[in-house]
């Protein structure tokens, strides 16, 4: 039994008389960063666990920490959570808000949570939102992550919720893509998700049939892929190159972000999939057009396996709150859930091996 479940016993029998009312604990839930399918299951598994198996009430925190920074919130309950498995994006709402670049951040979400009777937090996202809930944790504050990100990179966890819908729409892109590609004898760059990992570029690329897969933990020789596409040219068919948004070139000659900067010192990534195209067309002689799939790739209903995978995440997060098993995260390890440390889920990326990108070499080209 969790040390908020102790506490409130103690105080009930103090008290001879218990009411129901006073001893119902009440637990934050909140989802950071960028949307993703999925993050509604989770929201509803932890609400109808919560509510069925524990007599929990909830909050929900709206657009990330920005909710219980401005105390900003809404009703959260069952009759809430009813028809949001399939339903694409956050009920919440989300933000990349960052407590810790203001002033008087902390202690003003720590204020509201005290203000709104919320003993406990559960906070869904991916490194920044987690990063916040971790520091939140070593000063104190109860809380519980569940890990979501559509790149795939959070360490501890084999996947995150929303990486097999993105997976699943680039791929079916690509098939496409191939067709157009091959009618008017053109390169078709198609730019995906990934700032530090590959992951949806190599999956999607690989399930996709691409020629050129170029991803951010392996910097590209221009001369090599437009050597590539020459060669793909030369059998009558028609390259299609997938990037992820964060790939550079070995030469560092291209252009490739915009410069401003998140509130978590992030870099806005801008257009390597147009530069890339550009570059190659200019070098080859031949029509190259980049396709951008951005927002599209985290956006609509979630995959079977995503709303499998967000739902049991919820389950056991719940049941850690439950526990008192707080500053730990849930993870997919195998087919098991299980907790780690915070720390452990966001201290590294989790990236593309040179052994897993050599896998796929002998396809490419």
């Amino acid at each position: 039994m969790s040390r908020l479940f102790d506490d409130q016993a103690a105080s009930s029998a103090a008290a001879q008389v218990p009411n129901p009312e006073e001893i119902r604990v009440r637990i934050g839930v909140l989802t950071g960063g960028g949307d993703c399918p999925g993050l509604n299951a989770v929201i509803r598994a932890v609400v109808r666990k919560g509510v069925t198996s524990y007599d929990m009430e909830f909050v929900g925190f709206r657009d990330g920490w920005r909710g219980p920074l401005d105390n900003q919130t809404m009703e959260l309950g069952i009759p809430q959570v009813r028809g949001i498995l399939p339903r694409g994006g956050t009920i919440l709402g989300s933000s990349r808000t960052n407590p810790f670049a203001i002033d008087d951040g902390v202690e003003r979400i720590t204020s509201n949570l005290a203000a709104a009777g919320v003993e406990a937090l559960v906070a869904i996202g991916g490194e920044d939102t987690l990063g916040v809930a971790t520091r939140l944790a070593e000063l104190g504050v109860d809380v519980v992550g569940v890990p979501k990100t559509i790149d795939n990179d959070l360490s501890g966890t084999d996947f995150t919720f929303g990486f097999d819908t993105a997976v699943n729409i680039a791929s079916e892109a690509i098939d496409r893509l191939h067709t157009t590609a091959e009618s008017h004898h053109r390169v078709l760059v198609v730019e995906v998700m990934g700032r530090h990992a590959g992951w949806i570029a190599l999956h999607s690329g690989m399930s996709g049939g691409a020629n050129i897969i170029l991803i951010p933990e392996r910097p590209f020789d221009i001369d090599k892929v437009c050597a590539q596409v020459e060669s793909r040219f030369a059998t009558r068919f028609a390259p299609i190159v997938v990037v992820s948004e964060g790939a550079v070139p070995v030469e560092g000659t291209m252009s490739l972000t915009s410069g401003e900067v998140d509130e978590f010192g992030h870099v806005r990534l801008g257009g390597i999939g147009d530069r890339l195209a550009k570059e190659i067309e200019q070098r080859t002689g031949s029509e190259s057009r980049a396709v951008v799939l951005g927002h599209i790739q985290r956006g609509g209903t979630p995959t079977a396996f995503d709303r499998w995978l967000a739902t049991r995440f919820g389950l056991h997060a719940i049941t850690a709150v439950h526990e008192g098993d707080f500053g730990t995260m849930v993870a997919l390890q195998g087919t098991h859930i299980v907790r780690v440390p915070l720390a452990e889920g966001t201290g590294t990326l989790k990236t593309v091996s040179p052994e897993e990108y050599d896998e796929v070499s002998v396809l490419l080209g």
